[in-house]
C-alpha cells in the first residue's frame, strides 16, 4: 500500500526522513478494524515524529498521521479517533498514563489503510466532506476540549485566541463564534487578521497590542511570545487555557498577577472519544465548514509538509488518497 512514513529520526532536517512509498498492508488484530482513508490531515505531531521526538529509534520506519476520515470494509464512513489507550482504562482517555497517539506506537493514518481499535472509529456526519472530517481528530478536538470542557465560558463572554491562522486557532475562532462567545484574535500580519475576521472573529489585534477591554479566557498555544500578553489580558478571576508552547516556554509565570487577581492557568491535551463525538455533532448542527487551506494528493505529501513547516498555509493541510 502507498504510505507517507518517517524512515529514521532526523532532528536537524526532518524532511530528509520523509518518504512516500510502498509499505506492507497491515494485519487486523481481533477487536480492531481496517479503515481505508479518503483524506488525512497533517499536524505538527508528524514533524516531531520526523525529528525523533518521543519515539525510540527501533520504532522506525513509522507511518505518519494521526487524523483521517475514510471507509470501513462494510462501507460505513467514519472519522478516526487517534488516541489509543489501555483497554482496561476507564474514564478520561487523556489521563490514561499508557495512552499513545497513532504514530507513537502504532502505524499512522497517512496510508491507504490504517488499523485501529473498533472503538476508535466514529460515524462521519453526511454534512462533512472527507477532507473536512479528516481534520477533526487532533487540532479541532484539542480546540473543542479547551473551549467547552476546560474554559468555563458562557455565551456572551469574551475570549482571546493568541494566533490567527493555525489549526487549533482557526478551530477556536469558528467554534467560539458558533457557540455565541465574543471572539477576539491576535495575529502577526494583516492577512492573518483578515482570515480571523472571515472565520467569525469579532475583534482582531496585532500581536501584543493593548486590548480595549479585559477578556474572560485566553487560549494560548504559543507560549513565550504571547504568555505575558495573555496574562495582562485577563479580567480578575479569568483563565488561560494552554495547549502548547510553539515559541518556547514562558519566561515568567507572573505569579504576583496570578495570585492577586486569582487567575486560573490550565493545561489541555487532545480530547476524549466522547468529546470527538460531541464535536462532530456540533459542527454538523451548526453548519460549520472547517478551514482547510490546502489539499494535495498523497503522492505530493512533501509539498504539504513544506507548507506546514513554512507556516504559509492558514487552517489545516489535508492529503487526499
Amino acid at each position: 500500500m502507498l504510505a507517507v512514513y518517517a524512515s529514521e529520526p532526523r532532528p536537524d532536517d526532518p524532511l530528509e526522513a520523509l518518504h512516500v512509498g510502498e509499505r506492507t498492508e497491515p494485519e487486523v488484530p481481533a477487536g480492531w478494524v481496517a479503515v481505508r482513508p479518503a483524506a488525512a490531515g497533517l499536524n505538527m505531531h508528524d514533524v516531531w515524529t520526523l525529528r525523533g521526538v518521543g519515539l525510540s529509534a527501533e520504532r522506525y520506519p513509522m507511518i505518519l498521521g494521526t487524523d483521517a476520515a475514510g471507509v470501513l470494509d462494510n462501507g460505513d464512513e467514519v472519522v478516526v479517533y487517534p488516541v489509543i489507550g489501555d483497554p482496561h482504562w476507564s474514564g478520561d482517555e487523556t489521563l490514561d498514563p499508557h495512552r499513545t497517539l497513532l504514530t507513537e506506537k502504532h502505524q499512522g493514518a497517512l496510508a491507504q489503510t490504517v488499523v485501529v481499535p473498533a472503538r476508535n472509529v466514529i460515524h462521519k456526519p453526511a454534512s462533512l466532506s472527507m477532507s473536512h472530517a479528516a481534520v477533526m481528530g487532533t487540532a479541532w478536538l484539542t480546540a473543542y476540549r479547551m473551549l467547552f470542557t476546560k474554559s468555563g465560558l458562557r455565551p456572551g463572554q469574551r475570549m482571546l485566541v493568541q494566533g490567527a491562522s493555525g489549526g487549533v486557532s482557526t478551530a477556536l475562532i469558528q467554534l467560539g463564534h458558533a457557540a455565541g462567545f465574543t471572539v477576539w484574535v491576535t495575529g502577526r500580519s494583516p492577512e492573518k487578521l483578515a482570515l480571523a475576521e472571515r472565520l467569525g472573529a469579532h475583534g482582531v489585534f496585532a500581536s501584543g497590542e493593548r486590548l480595549p477591554a479585559k477578556v474572560d479566557v485566553a487560549f494560548d498555544s504559543v507560549g513565550q511570545a504571547t504568555w505575558a500578553h495573555s496574562m495582562r489580558a485577563l479580567r480578575p478571576g479569568g483563565a488561560i487555557i494552554c495547549c502548547g508552547s510553539t515559541s518556547g516556554s514562558a519566561p515568567s509565570a507572573d505569579l504576583q498577577r496570578l495570585f492577586f487577581l486569582q487567575l486560573r492557568v490550565e493545561g489541555s491535551t487532545m480530547g476524549t472519544r466522547q468529546e470527538l463525538v460531541d464535536l462532530l455533532a456540533f459542527v454538523d448542527q451548526a453548519g460549520i465548514v472547517p478551514e482547510v487551506g490546502m489539499e494535495v494528493p498523497i503522492a505530493d505529501a512533501r509539498e504539504g509538509f513544506k507548507e506546514m513547516l513554512a507556516s504559509k498555509t492558514a487552517g489545516k493541510i489535508v492529503l487526499t488518497m
